[in-house]
């Protein structure tokens, strides 16, 4: 199913032809897919502590994040399943709303676990969605705009770290946090409704996937018990919660290799191992970004920051991400030596932030060294994911392309959820407290930094694969 008979030329295959009168409208709606839940996110994350003031449930403080977080993959689970039931149109339409239904649970919430119901809604709709989004660039572009697709919703995220703590925070100073919610129902409504319109209306043919309930009921309880482990401060229980994600990680692994009801391509296990490296490769690079969790916090506590600056201090790790994608979508011709280059590129910038991000220093040369060096690690990750998204889509077999596109934001949604968990449990380990001094912190940052540079280590070797 594609929504245009006329097949564009790869030569012919730019920014112009994706933005174009016949593409341009279904690259914006995919686009906004992305753009709203990521939006959702970080403005969400900037709130919080204003609705702890107004509501209270301190103590269900980081459930906010763990709830939201464990829906979002069971939705982007799903949407091979829905968009297979229901089409392209019908489903991206059915996402949004859900998540605007949540979004106005959050807005009336009178308490904290009336918050979370809310939360699990939109955490639903917005999984959903972002997974719809990257599986209908296949169905409703042509593979030649694929990596420019690819790179435009990719490039979302990069875009909802600007727009997401700034609607926040001006609300949060305003005391109406509410109304940050009700400020993102606007758009969900006009793109549920003049958005989907833009989208294909029927069904793929052949039989509708069913939904894997035990491969995703394993997924999502790995994700909430690590997350929920990573809460604590006690070394005892953050192991045990590694140990036992771990155990459900390797339960859904053999799930997937027997079953014929998957999350991901039967590919991804056979005797050809590029699909495989391909998504290890995607997880590795993502588990390296989830370090900005920290970011704005030790950019407050070391370099001196303002909240507003220190919180976009965070978001040069996605600009770079952003830059990257945008400026090396179009090297289709090269993606093989950029798939390789952009681990080398994320472990530089990991190894900069390793030196420069534990100096406590207000000076404009110690921010700035920060900031090249989360550049560095953003721009990485993002020159490389459109192609590895494309290879994705390119190795998997026809008969899987509706779950090699929902499969891409199950791996991305899961990695960020164990990277944050990690990384929360390292620093929990190492000292990191409400009440902890300048030589802890630079400590925490020191060994997050070091132990999370492994990651795109690991991924030099995988691309080896990955790229054949």
């Amino acid at each position: 199913m594609t929504i245009s008979s006329r097949e564009p030329t790869v030569s012919a295959a730019g920014w112009t032809a994706l933005f174009g009168r016949e593409h341009g409208p279904v690259a914006v709606t995919l686009a906004a897919g992305v753009a709203l839940h990521a939006v959702n996110v970080y403005l969400a994350a900037t709130i919080m502590p204003s609705v702890v003031d107004d509501i209270g449930g301190s103590s269900l403080y980081a459930w906010a994040t763990t709830v939201f977080m464990f829906a979002s993959v069971l939705g982007s689970a799903a949407a091979a399943a829905v968009l297979g039931a229901r089409g392209p149109r019908s489903s991206y339409r059915f996402a949004a709303l859900l998540l605007a239904a949540g979004t106005t649970v959050c807005a009336l919430a009178p308490s904290m676990l009336v918050l979370l119901a809310g939360r699990l809604v939109q955490g639903l709709g917005g999984g959903l969605l972002f997974a719809l989004s990257y599986a209908m660039v296949r169905i409703t572009l042509h593979e030649a705009l694929w990596p420019r697709a690819m790179a435009l919703v990719s490039a979302m995220w990069g875009v909802a770290t600007l727009i997401g703590p700034a609607l926040g925070g001006v609300c949060a100073q305003l005391g109406a946090w509410r109304d940050a919610f009700w400020g993102l129902l606007p758009f969900l409504l006009f793109f549920g409704f003049w958005g989907a319109m833009r989208l294909p209306k029927g069904k793929a043919g052949g039989v509708t996937p069913r939904i894997p309930w035990m491969s995703v009921s394993l997924l999502g309880l790995a994700v909430l018990v690590i997350s929920a482990a990573s809460i604590s401060s006690r070394l005892m229980v953050n192991a045990a919660g590694l140990l036992l994600a771990a155990l459900l990680l390797v339960g859904w692994l053999r799930r997937e290799r027997r079953t014929t009801l998957r999350l991901i391509p039967a590919t991804a296990f056979g005797s050809d191992p590029r699909l495989r490296f391909v998504y290890l490769t995607m997880a590795l690079l993502v588990l390296s970004s989830t370090v900005e969790v920290y970011i704005p916090y030790f950019g407050q506590r070391l370099q001196g920051l303002g909240p507003l600056a220190a919180g976009y201090l965070g978001a040069v790790l996605a600009a770079g991400w952003t830059l990257g994608s945008v400026a090396c979508s179009g090297m289709s011709h090269r993606s093989r030596s950029i798939i390789s280059t952009g681990p080398v590129v994320t472990l530089a910038g990991l190894a900069g932030l390793f030196f420069a991000g534990p100096v406590h220093s207000g000076t404009v040369a110690a921010i700035a060294a920060v900031s090249v060096a989360l550049l560095a690690l953003g721009w990485g990750i993002g020159m490389a994911w459109p192609h590895l998204l494309t290879r994705v889509l390119q190795l998997a077999p026809d008969a899987d392309q509706e779950l090699a596109g929902s499969s891409v934001t199950t791996v991305q949604l899961t990695a960020t959820a164990f990277g944050s968990a990690l990384a929360g449990t390292v620093a929990n380990v190492i000292g990191f407290s409400d009440n902890a001094g300048t030589g802890d912190l630079q400590s925490t940052a020191r060994w997050m930094f070091g132990l999370f540079a492994l990651a795109p280590l690991a991924a030099v070797v995988t691309t080896r694969y990955a790229r054949r």
